[in-house]
C-alpha cells in the first residue's frame, strides 16, 4: 500500500475529520464535535491517526493512552476505499504507538449491531468480553 500515509492529525484537519465520522463512521458519541476532537488532540496531539490516499482522507483511528490503559475509538474506513487494507495499516500504526508509550492491552469500543466492525476486529487478531458491560454517564457541561 505504498500510496497510503498514516500521520497525526492537526488542528486544522479536525473539522474535515468530523465530516468524514459523518459518513464513515457507526453511530456517534457526545464528544464527536468540534470542542470534543480539539481537546483531544490538545491533549494528545500523536492520538488521532489520520490516513490518506492521494491527499484524501481516507481513514481514521484514535489511538489514546492515558498511562495506564490504550483505548482505540473511532477506526473508520471510507465506504470507497474499504477492504484495501487501511483499517488493518492505521490499527498497526495504532500499536506500535502503544508499544512506544510501554502500553500492554489495548481495548476498542466497538457497537454491538456494528457486525462488519465485528469481523474487522477479530480478523486483527482482537477478542470481545461478553463478561464486561460499559457504564457510561454524561457529565455536566463546563459552566466556568
Amino acid at each position: 500500500m505504498n500510496d497510503l500515509h498514516i500521520r497525526a492529525a492537526e488542528p486544522a484537519d479536525l473539522d474535515a475529520v468530523l465530516a468524514f465520522w459523518r459518513i464513515a463512521a457507526e453511530g456517534t458519541s457526545i464528544s464527536d464535535d468540534r470542542d470534543g476532537v480539539d481537546r483531544l488532540v490538545a491533549r494528545d496531539p500523536q492520538a488521532l491517526l489520520l490516513a490518506e490516499r492521494d491527499g484524501q482522507l481516507a481513514g481514521t483511528v484514535i489511538a489514546g493512552f492515558d498511562g495506564w490503559r490504550c483505548g482505540l475509538y473511532r477506526l473508520a474506513v471510507h465506504p470507497e476505499h474499504r477492504r484495501q487494507g487501511i483499517g488493518s495499516a492505521l490499527l498497526a500504526a495504532a500499536e506500535e504507538r502503544f508499544a512506544r508509550l510501554g502500553g500492554r492491552r489495548a481495548d476498542a469500543m466497538v457497537l454491538d449491531r456494528n457486525e462488519l466492525a465485528h469481523r474487522t476486529w477479530q480478523a486483527a487478531g482482537y477478542g470481545s468480553q461478553p463478561e464486561w458491560s460499559r457504564w457510561v454517564k454524561s457529565l455536566p457541561a463546563d459552566s466556568a
